[in-house]
């Protein structure tokens, strides 16, 4: 075919062929694989066809069949474009109390080529950046490019380069250190009294600076209603209690006493 002028989609990477013959023959074939399998699509026009798969190079003492024997192939007229390259990653997965600066690749802009119709197809060229979970430092990565259409679908182009270097650059956020608040939260009766204490006196506070400005001591809440005697817990510091984006440390031990 003129792969100057038509991009062709739709056929496998490779086909089973089957032989049977003289049995060195086979064999000195099937290991030297001294032969091509191809399709012709010389004569064919824009369009979708089946084509049967031909060969040649194969000794005329052996028979053969190829699995599929006929393959579908969708020819288009080929085309070659420039797109910017975006980078994406999962927020979700930056540290609490942790930011992310703006993401870099070595690579601005890349060509894709394909058959037109896909092209058209295309409404982003992405580097999709693994961010482990809880990520607290920095990245730099090989990330794979991607041509994705308006449902995020991957499109079948070929785009060169296909992968860039990204950089991601993930620091503290805004914070203050911040006195914590002990307050008891299960009692039921009104006689009830506990002693909180921790040895964690001040933690230091993530968040944006409206969130730090408002904010004068962390509220922890700790959960006394199984608490008979005396009982030391884990406690996880609540950023929704405190509205702000998180803690170092996010959790604290807290020795809870009955007051008879």
């Amino acid at each position: 075919m003129n792969s100057n002028k038509y991009f062709v989609t739709g056929y496998p990477e490779k086909v089973q062929v089957h032989l049977s013959g003289p049995s060195a023959l086979v064999t000195t074939t099937a290991n030297t694989q001294n032969f091509k399998v191809y399709a012709d699509l010389s004569k064919l026009g824009v369009g979708t066809h089946r084509v049967r798969i031909q060969q040649e190079g194969l000794n005329s003492d052996l028979r053969y069949r190829f699995d599929p024997a006929t393959i579908k192939v969708d020819i288009q007229p080929r085309k070659t474009v420039s797109y910017p390259l975006e980078v994406k990653y999962a927020k979700e997965n930056i540290a609490s109390g942790y930011q992310a600066g703006n993401a870099s690749a070595d690579v601005k802009s890349v060509k894709i080529t394909g058959a037109s119709d896909q092209i058209n197809r295309i409404k982003s060229v992405v580097a999709q950046l693994n961010v482990p979970q809880n990520a607290k430092s920095s990245i730099n990565s090989q990330a794979i490019i991607e041509a994705l259409d308006s449902k995020q679908n991957t499109v079948n182009v070929v785009i060169t380069p296909a992968t860039a270097d990204v950089t991601l650059p993930i620091t503290p956020g805004n914070s203050k250190e911040l006195p914590v608040k002990l307050e008891p939260k299960g009692i039921t009766d009104d006689n009830e009294s506990f002693t909180l204490t921790s040895a964690t006196k001040r933690v230091r506070v993530f968040g944006t600076t409206a969130q730090l400005k408002k904010l004068t001591a962390v509220k922890v809440e700790v959960d006394t209603s199984d608490v008979r005697t005396t009982k030391t817990k884990e406690v996880a510091l609540d950023s929704k209690l405190n509205s702000v984006k998180g803690f170092y440390p996010d959790r604290i031990s807290v020795k809870i006493t009955r007051n008879n």
